[in-house]
This record gives structure tokens, sequence and C-alpha cells, in this order.
């Protein structure tokens, strides 16, 4: 027993240790999937209309593209030594499950990813117009190819499919790839977070370009800006819409393989036919009793089943449920985190969205925006879909728990036996130095090369290679 009252052992520092990381590691990787679609586009329009514009818009969003695909590597390294590290007995038990698509997006898409990126970046110059855009263009299927099979492994946790267990061995063994790979969760979770990425990235576009059409509005390349805070402005929407829709739908799903996340979302107690949704509620110290609700009704029943009138199960009954069908202990996961992380999501992406239509109406009818108040919450833009993101993973994987994976295998049973709490607090330390380390050189780049705006393309003066020899004397007077 601690000083300050309560106990700590490795498993809550594991736990920890995981959830910073993952959540730093997905700071960078919807902006990696987003931008790399965008600057395709965008290079895309330069190569049909040959209007420089579009060239400069890409060699600028690509610059930052580029910053934080290597930031993205480097974190996503560090987070996968912790399947080894902290967690070895869950690594055991699913191992041959997550090796598949792991190894797949390691070999085929990290690699075609990474390879088309180096050509994409060495080949201005070097190859053909064409294929130098189908190299943007390989890298971005490439980016997204790899999301696709980590989702499919992270989806197996959620709803494992396609295996069986060892009665020997004890471990989870691989009998339907395919089945994996088109996990009804997988194939939700995919657009969905696609449609977030894209979100992040529009909105990144967006922040830029309106920081230079209002701080520069004399420069000679307003008009790229100006097209920069329409074109990102137009994505925030369009993947705002998506994101309602895909999130509809994994709704749905989530409430068919995982009732006690929906419920955990709610804080809904007991079954309710019809259910309602609560925009804010203020409960007990304890968490077992709202003493304040405003709520829409109907909207937990069709968002879980589709139906105004469906039925959502409660925490109660759902805890009996689990504690009946595998053994006596605790089935709910922290309904504080689960409530509000699941708000926070929806609130900072609506928030997002709302920005990208004032940007748009402060530029209708070729208007200029002024507004400093536009152009603090333009800069703040970015960083509210990445919260919305973040919130999202921490309620889909806190929603899970007490599971690792669902009605398989429980969390507490996952962490490595062997690592003692003082190793892993120093590793936990260790990357957390170094995380805060990358964060503070990653924000540097970005805002350094965001403030220098889109790239001069005014050809360099060719070299004067006359030898010294043959250059005639020059006297001065």
């Amino acid at each position: 027993m601690h000083s300050w009252g309560f106990q700590v052992d490795a498993l809550d520092v594991a736990r920890w240790q995981f959830g910073v990381t993952t959540v730093y590691h997905f700071l960078f990787v919807p902006l990696t999937i987003g931008l790399s679609v965008l600057v395709a586009i965008l290079q895309t329009m330069w190569h049909r209309t040959g209007n420089e514009r579009y060239l400069k818009l890409t060699k600028f969003y690509g610059k930052l593209f580029l910053i934080n695909f290597a930031m993205g590597v480097v974190t996503g390294i560090v987070q996968e030594f912790q399947f080894g590290m902290n967690w070895s007995d869950y690594s055991r038990f699913v191992g041959d499950i997550f090796g598949a698509p792991l190894a797949i997006e390691a070999l085929v898409a990290f690699f075609l990813e990474s390879t088309f990126i180096g050509l994409w970046i060495f080949g201005w110059d070097r190859l053909p117009k064409r294929a130098h855009l189908a190299t943007i263009w390989a890298a971005a299927i490439g980016t997204n190819l790899s999301a696709y099979f980590i989702l499919a492994a992270n989806s197996f946790m959620q709803n494992p499919v396609g295996y069986r267990v060892n009665p020997t061995t004890g471990r989870a063994e691989l009998t339907d790839f395919v089945a994996v790979l088109t996990n009804k969760v997988a194939l939700i979770t995919f657009p969905h977070t696609l449609s977030g990425s894209f979100l992040v990235a529009g909105s990144l576009i967006v922040a830029v370009g309106l920081f230079h059409v209002i701080r520069n509005r004399d420069s000679a390349d307003t008009a790229a800006y100006r097209f920069a805070t329409k074109f990102g402005s137009w994505v925030v929407l369009v993947a705002s819409a998506l994101v309602l829709f895909t999130g509809d739908l994994q709704g749905k799903v989530m409430t068919d393989v995982q009732p006690m996340k929906m419920a955990a979302a709610e804080g809904l107690y007991t079954t309710e036919s019809p259910a309602s949704f609560s925009v804010l509620t203020v409960g007990s110290l304890d968490g077992s009793r709202e003493v304040f609700a405003l709520k829409i009704p109907y909207l937990l029943s069709f968002l879980g089943t589709g139906d105004p009138h469906g039925t959502v199960q409660g925490i109660n009954d759902l805890q009996a449920q689990y504690a009946s069908q595998y053994g006596a202990g605790s089935y709910t996961p922290i309904i504080p985190v689960t409530y509000w992380s699941f708000r926070f999501m929806i609130a900072f992406g609506m928030a997002a969205a709302t920005i990208a239509l004032l940007v748009l109406w402060s530029q209708r009818k070729g208007r200029t925006p002024t507004s400093k108040w536009l152009l603090r919450a333009g800069l703040v833009m970015p960083v509210l879909p990445l919260l919305a993101n973040s919130f999202g993973w921490i309620f889909t994987e806190m929603g899970r728990q007490p599971w690792i994976v669902f009605g398989e295998m429980l969390t507490r049973n996952g962490v490595s036996r062997s690592v003692s709490l003082t190793e892993v607090l120093t590793s936990f330390t260790a990357f957390t130095l170094i995380y805060a380390t990358l964060a503070v050189i990653e924000f540097k780049l970005l805002v350094r090369y965001a403030k220098a705006g889109v790239p001069d393309l005014t050809p360099a003066p060719e070299p004067d290679d006359t030898d010294d020899a043959e250059r005639p004397l020059a006297f001065a007077y």
C-alpha cells in the first residue's frame, strides 16, 4: 500500500503505458491516412489541368505529410514492442491470429507505402509525370491497406471470429483467415476510421490555408490558399457526414456483438424499450443513479437497433448474464469514462464541421475573411478532430473492458507475469519522455514549414561551368 492511499501493480502501469502510447501514436495515423489521399488528389488536379497552383499545394501539403509519416512510423514501432514486453501472455494466446494480418500489413502494405513514398520524394524530375503521379497514389493505397489490416487485428479483440481455442495449449488458433478479414466489426470500423482521418487532414489544410489568407493577404499565392481553405472545408463537411453515417452503422454492430459497450456509452443500468439518448447526465457519486439528465427520446434505441422502439439491454441485466456465462466477477467498464468519451468524440467532431461551415461562409461570393476570431478558430481546428479520434478509441478500448479479447481473455490475464512493477515503470517513463520529445519536434517542424508557405517554383539559374582559365581578366579601376 502506497502513501497516497491506493495500490498500483504492474497490470495498472502496463495498461496506462499502452493507453498513452496508443493515443499518442494515433495522433499521427489519421493525418497520414487522410493527407496521403488528399495530396494525391491535388497532384492529380495539377496533372489534369497544368495549373501551377495545384502543384504548389501538392508540394506544400506533401511536405507536411512526410513529416507526419516519419513520426508515425517511429511511434508505431515503439508501440508494437509492448506486445512482447508487457503483454506476453496475451501475445501467446492470440499470436496465431494477430500474426497473419500484421505480417501482411508489414510485408505488403507498409513496404508498398514506404517504397512508393521514396519514389515520390526523389522522382519529381526523374520520373515521367504520369508515373510520378502513380507513385503517390500507390503510397496512399498502401497507407489505407495498412490501416485495414491493423483494424482487422483489432476487430478480433472486439468480436473474435475464425478461430478455435486449442484445449491442449490454451492458445487461439486461426481456422478461417477470410472470416478474420471480413469480420463485421472491421468492415464498418474501417470506413469510420477513414472518415475520421479525412476530417483531421481536411482540418489541417483549412487551418494552414486560412492562416495565410488572413495574415498574408497581399501574397502572390493568395488564390492558392483560398482554394486550399475551400477544398479542405468541403473535405471536412463530407467527412463529417460520412462519420455520422458510418458511426450509426457501427453503433448497431456494437449493440449486436458488445451490448455492454452500448449500455456503458449511455450509462443505461436498466433495460429499456424505447431507450433515450442523454446529451448530458449528472449522476450520483457512485455512478449508479442519475440525478439530472437531458435526453432525446427514442434516439438510443434507433442508434442501437435501427428501430426507435427497439430494446437496449441495461448494464445490470448484462452483468448478471455475463456472471452466469463466464463466472463471478465484474464485467462492467468504467462508466464515466465510456459515457463522456463517447460524447466528447461527437462534440469535437461537430465543432470541426461547424468551423468548416464558417470558413466557407466567410469566403462566399469572393469575400476575403479578416476575422481574428475565425483565424483563432481555424488554428484550433485540427486539434478538434484529433481529440474526437482519440476519445473514440478510448471509448472503443475502455468499453471492451474487462476483456482484452471479448469473451475469451480478461485483460488481467494478458499481462506479462515475469515483468515487475519497477521494469514497467521504467519503460513507461522512458517511452513518455521519448514521446514528449518527439511531440515537440513534430510540432515545431509542422509549424515551421506551414508558416513558410507554398514553395517558389521559379527555376534556379543554370550554374556557370566556365573554367576559370577561360575567363577574361577583369580589372578594377
